[in-house]
């Protein structure tokens, strides 16, 4: 019975978005609530004979079903209509209720879900893919190649000095953070800064950090009474960087995770905590446009290059345990934690447990962040206005003592 409901509330929310859209476009739909509701039914039951008859059953039934949706779609095709998305919607149900009568409930309900949404963004993924350019379009293909068809052929070896250099991984590395960067791209393309500055300054810390600290200082100075919005945003894109060592460590070794996920929230709350203080202290929410430089969607050299900066580090470390120590680790992640968090936090999380001890790849990982965060603050005091200055101070000061906690504790 649980199942039976379930499928009639998936046939009835399918049903009411397909009515509601075909009612709103004053087009007369193939198929409402109730057809739905009885596509998905029909599929739940036919799931019932494919047990208790045959299988070929099923298959005719779902053939028959096939035939009535063609049918429809040439009738309306004839007319002009050459939208198939309510016929291919009406199969999906049919598989939907089917799903439902063995028990595979959440599943179906996820798709649902999937499927409503995207029914409802008709409009907006128009809307998107008019606004693709030819050259962001062949970076998402290029994108596509390089995951799909280069990298899975890399070889999962390991070779080279200390036997830590592997291809297979490195190249997962170049398409994580590539990814990351399509990502951040994609958001700043279409959602930019006219959602408002705190939106601004996280979009802008998946892409870079230290690029969004560089412009929103000079903009502070461009203009004294938007300092206090400018470190906002400067401060919003720090805690992104945050996060990103969390995902880092998540994704390269969950082992470090478990241990550094107290510490560096801790670290995230404080950042994210100061920025929301400051954002809430102002009344009024300044949206002004300043362009974040994006890059391209795809820099596949700058790619490779981080790929390359990834293996030295690596090597760095590798080198600096074997000879120099606890002492050589700590002082080679703050060294590249100056220019990079992302490729000293990967680089240390594919070597604790392994070549490092958990607690020295803890710190090396939190001295890598503190080192960031001085290189942006020192940034935006240096280039920023001040009135921004005294912002920085207080947001970086409470970050820079959380930072500070965290490692006395570790």
């Amino acid at each position: 019975m649980i199942r039976l409901l379930v499928a009639i509330g998936i046939g009835a929310i399918i049903g009411m978005q397909r009515e509601h859209a075909a009612l709103a476009e004053k087009v007369p739909g193939f198929a409402g609530i109730r057809t739905f509701i009885f596509v998905v039914l029909l599929g739940f039951m036919a799931g019932l004979t494919y047990y208790l008859l045959s299988p070929l059953v099923y298959f005719g039934i779902l053939l028959s079903v096939a035939i009535v949706t063609g049918v429809s779609y040439w009738i309306t095709a004839s007319k002009g209509d050459i939208g198939a998305t309510t016929e291919f919607t009406a199969l999906i149900g049919f598989v939907l209720g089917t799903m439902a009568f063995l028990g595979i409930v959440e599943l179906s309900l996820m798709i649902t879900v999937l499927v409503v949404v995207l029914l409802s963004a008709k409009i907006k993924l128009h809307f998107i893919v008019g606004e693709i350019t030819t050259d962001e379009l062949y970076d998402f293909i290029r994108f596509v190649v390089l995951a799909l068809l280069i990298f899975p052929f890399l070889p999962d070896e390991t070779f080279g000095p200390y036997d830590i250099l592997n291809p297979r991984e490195i190249g997962w590395v170049i398409i994580l953070t590539s990814g990351l960067g399509l990502i951040g791209y994609i958001l700043m393309k279409f959602l930019g800064t006219k959602k408002g500055i705190l939106l601004s300054g996280i979009i802008g810390g998946l892409i870079s950090s230290t690029a969004v600290t560089w412009v929103f200082a000079k903009k502070s100075k461009e203009s004294e009474a938007l300092s206090h919005s400018c470190a906002i945003a400067i401060l919003a894109a720090s805690s992104i960087m945050i996060i990103r060592v969390l995902i880092w460590t998540f994704i390269f070794n969950k082992s470090l995770f478990d241990e550094l996920f107290f510490l560096i929230f801790l670290v995230f709350s404080a950042a994210i905590g100061i920025t929301l203080f400051l954002y809430f202290s102002k009344g009024k929410k300044e949206v002004f446009e300043t362009e974040i430089p994006k890059g391209k969607p795809l820099d596949l050299v700058g790619a490779l290059v981080f790929g390359l900066i990834y293996t030295v580090i690596l090597l760095v470390v590798s080198y600096a345990n074997e000879n120099l120590g606890e002492r050589g680790i700590l002082i080679s992640s703050a060294v590249a934690g100056l220019s990079d968090i992302d490729a000293i936090t990967i680089s240390v999380s594919k070597l604790a447990g392994i070549r490092l001890d958990f607690s020295i790849a803890s710190i090396a990982v939190l001295i890598a962040t503190i080192s960031n965060t001085l290189v942006k603050m020192g940034i935006g005091i240096w280039a920023g206005s001040p009135t921004l200055r005294k912002d920085l101070y207080l947001g970086y000061g409470v970050i820079f003592i959380a930072a500070v906690i965290a490692l006395v504790f570790l």
